[in-house]
């Protein structure tokens, strides 16, 4: 049984290597749901990890948050602001053995939290059409789908629907 999950917060410099883990794990277990792929992100050296954890750590236009059971991260998100200037919620993922214990939520907020940080008018994201849990966490936590939809990255036969979450 997994220990209840003790925080969310964002990623620090030197946790890259728990920043690979559970990004690799999110890759494998639900492969239809990123725009990347387990394959190309496998093939990352160290730098690219320590390089991504580092920005994710403190920059003011990217943040990484990752949640963790204990000593083991069990989910991971990221918010970084577009060219617009608004944030985009990225990499949403959460370990299935700690499913149904509010860290789906715990992960989005801190992008929310991140997104009012810098004065941004609204979050947005990408869920793959038929992604039911994930679009009603979404929902749950004041994303409303908007009418963009685009083919998945990392498969063009499945489609993306956008959501946004206005903050003013």
């Amino acid at each position: 049984m997994t220990a209840p999950v003790a925080e969310v917060r964002r990623i620090g410099a030197d946790e890259w290597s728990a920043f690979r883990e559970v990004r690799l794990a999110a890759l494998a277990e639900s492969p239809a749901a990123f725009g990347s792929t387990l394959e190309r992100e496998i093939a990352f050296d160290d730098d690219v990890w320590q390089e991504r954890a580092s920005i994710g750590s403190c920059s003011d236009d990217r943040a990484m948050f990752l949640a963790w059971s204990g000593e083991r991260p069990v989910g991971i998100v990221g918010g970084h602001r577009d060219d617009d200037g608004h944030v985009e919620l990225v990499a949403m993922w959460v370990s299935s053995d700690v499913r149904g214990q509010a860290v789906g939520q715990r992960l989005v907020s801190a992008v929310l939290d991140f997104a009012r940080a810098t004065g941004t008018e609204w979050v947005e994201l990408w869920v793959v059409r038929g992604n039911d849990p994930a679009q009603r966490l979404y929902e749950t936590m004041g994303f409303a789908v908007i009418s963009d939809v685009q083919p998945l990255p990392s498969d063009p036969c499945k489609d993306e629907v956008r959501m946004r979450h206005r903050l003013t």
